[in-house]
């Protein structure tokens, strides 16, 4: 797989599996947990607790962001992971967010790192849907700062529970569209994700079959030419802002080159509950003849693994740690109709691998 120096070449035809009559499949639904609303522009409340042990690591993380933008209020919490930690406060008259990294393993450093460099790019080489603008960064701190979108999340978890209004799917899937069809000048963005490694990998820990590694590589083989398409890397409806003036892209740590169709494998495995949205993603995967079907099927084992993979993570945690403060009862069963319905999703679309192979 190589950047792209040209439009790809339109083929003909398709592949059972991307028939809307197959891609519906079986829905699901269900969630993580309800994660903080993004960067929207909610009304600012309350205050910083700096008190306690999480308030000892707050006011580290504000010295952080005070050294390279002093004027920078923090006014509330926005979201706290393990890996980062998101502030929203005002810079002179604006409201900006300052993300700060908190894990110091040499994964989230260097993914953090992909984050800046993106925001970086946007500068001079504006993508086709509204991204936050960059105040200042500096990965040695561990910390940028960017402008507050208005805007409300397109959901509020990876794997939404309730059904979505489809003219917010239908939003969120056009800007997605039109980040793939975008070709930032060269050496603006690398290849995040080594396709023939990742499929090793997953064999190696048991989640895919000696058959699917074969199967995979197979098509993997026919796709050695294939033009890479620029992909955002984590599509999911929680990173898209949905605003009167358009829809909002945030968290940018993971965009770069993959094989076409990644964001819409990312989109098709979080729309559990919207089968009408699958169908769409699934005409449009299919849309450039069987090399797009390829592409798109190798993408979405890869994206149906890797949340499989999480899911049986959070599910086995879940029974060996007692429940943390402000958990619901449902959320351990919820992350289990996740983990059920994703196995579903990935026995389909292991068939549909198997299909796109004997046509070969």
């Amino acid at each position: 797989m190589s950047a792209p120096s040209r439009p790809p070449r339109t083929q003909q035809g398709g592949g059972p599996y991307l028939d809307p009559s197959h891609a519906v499949g079986a829905a699901f639904g269900g969630g993580r947990g309800r994660r903080a609303p993004g960067l929207g522009a909610q009304p600012l409340s309350g205050r910083i607790d700096l008190s306690g042990p999480q308030g000892a690591q707050l006011r580290t993380v504000i010295s952080s962001v005070h050294r390279i933008c002093p004027e920078f209020n923090p006014v509330q919490v926005l979201r706290r992971s393990a890996r980062s930690i998101l502030l929203v406060g005002t810079t002179g008259r604006s409201t900006a967010v300052a993300k700060c990294l908190l894990d110091e393993s040499p994964a989230a450093v260097e993914r953090f790192q992909q984050e800046i460099a993106a925001y970086r790019a946007f500068v001079r080489h504006r993508p086709p849907v509204r991204v936050p603008r960059l105040i200042v960064a500096d990965p040695d701190q561990g910390a940028l700062v960017m402008e507050r979108m208005p805007g409300r999340p397109a959901a509020l978890q990876r794997h939404p529970v309730d059904t979505l209004p489809r003219a917010d799917v239908r939003a969120a899937l056009g800007a997605v569209c039109r980040v793939n069809l975008w070709r930032p000048p060269a050496g603006l963005f690398d290849m995040p994700l080594d396709y023939g490694r990742r499929i090793a990998r997953y064999h190696e820990l048991g989640l895919l079959t000696d058959r699917d590694m074969g199967d995979l590589q197979k098509l993997l083989h026919g796709l050695a030419h294939v033009q890479g398409q620029f992909c955002h890397g984590d599509a999911q409806l929680s990173n898209v802002l949905l605003s009167p003036a358009g829809p909002v892209l945030v968290d940018w740590d993971n965009a770069g080159w993959y094989l076409p169709g990644y964001d819409l494998a990312t989109l098709w495995t979080v729309l559990g509950d919207a089968p009408v949205a699958r169908r769409q993603i699934s005409q449009h995967a299919q849309a450039a003849g069987p090399t797009s079907r390829d592409a798109f099927l190798v993408n979405l084992m890869l994206v149906l693994t890797r949340e499989i993979r999480v899911y049986e993570t959070a599910v086995q945690r879940a029974l060996q740690e007692p429940a943390a403060p402000g958990a619901t009862p449902e959320s351990g069963e919820e992350q289990r109709l996740v983990l059920r319905r994703l196995h579903d999703d990935c026995a389909m679309a292991r068939r549909a691998v198997r299909a796109a192979v004997g046509t070969r």
